[in-house]
């Protein structure tokens, strides 16, 4: 559904879609909600849900992602929310349904925090596509305000999740590995501050990398403290 022409997630540089892309996408849905009743009909229609979301979010029919609010929103509360709820239940010994309140909102709220910055550089090309994202209605400094203010809301509910589940140590360990991530972050908008330029592909990819990297390194941590 997208054309971009410029650099895109991981992709600086972008092949244009072909039509056998679509038929590839829908064949690998339909096996992924097949495979789904493997592990329980509830996995499926999340998995139905998230494949919705996401077709609406590019579909030119419906094109969510052109709305700042509801793009976003459907971006986080799918990726984030609705994907704890499928690995916590798929992984559940009982298939339990349930799940954590304060777990789904925690992950969403860690991905609200981080995905307006991966729009930062892309204000041009989304609006020659009729598209206005987030982090475009906010702006540069606005992004990194409102991820800033968002990443400290997610930590603050992630740190409560903890503590009531008698896990402070665990949280200790987690925040520590993601000390880059916020070291990074502060030196990133002080030179956006500067320089807007800054808010480039390079600078956005690295973060992407050093976010990814840290959170994966603190919740291996996290799981290994707790079954071994």
């Amino acid at each position: 559904m997208d054309r971009d022409e410029g650099s895109i997630g991981g992709v600086k540089s972008p092949l244009q879609p072909t039509r056998q892309l679509i038929y590839v996408s829908l064949v690998m849905d339909g096996l992924a909600l097949i495979l789904g009743f493997f592990v329980s009909i509830y996995f499926v229609l999340a998995a139905f849900i998230y494949i919705l979301a996401s077709r609406a979010y590019s579909a030119r029919s419906v094109r969510l992602k052109k709305y700042p609010i509801i793009g976003f929103l459907t971006v986080v509360i799918c990726q984030g929310a609705l994907v704890f709820f499928m690995v916590y239940h798929g992984s559940h010994s009982l298939l339990s349904l349930h799940v954590p309140t304060l777990g789904m909102i925690s992950a969403s709220l860690l991905l609200g925090g981080f995905y307006p910055l991966t729009q930062i550089y892309q204000h041009e090309a989304d609006a020659r596509d009729d598209v206005r994202t987030i982090s475009a209605q906010l702006g540069l400094r606005g992004t990194f305000i409102f991820c800033g203010i968002v990443y400290g809301i997610a930590f603050i509910t992630l740190a409560f999740f903890f503590l009531i589940s008698l896990e402070l140590k665990e949280f200790l360990v987690f925040t520590t590995c993601m000390l880059p991530v916020l070291v990074y972050f502060i030196v990133w908008a002080a030179q956006v501050w500067q320089n807007p330029s800054r808010a480039d592909y390079r600078h956005t990819m690295r973060m992407n990398s050093v976010a990814s990297l840290c959170s994966s390194v603190g919740f291996i941590l996290v799981f290994l403290m707790r079954y071994l």
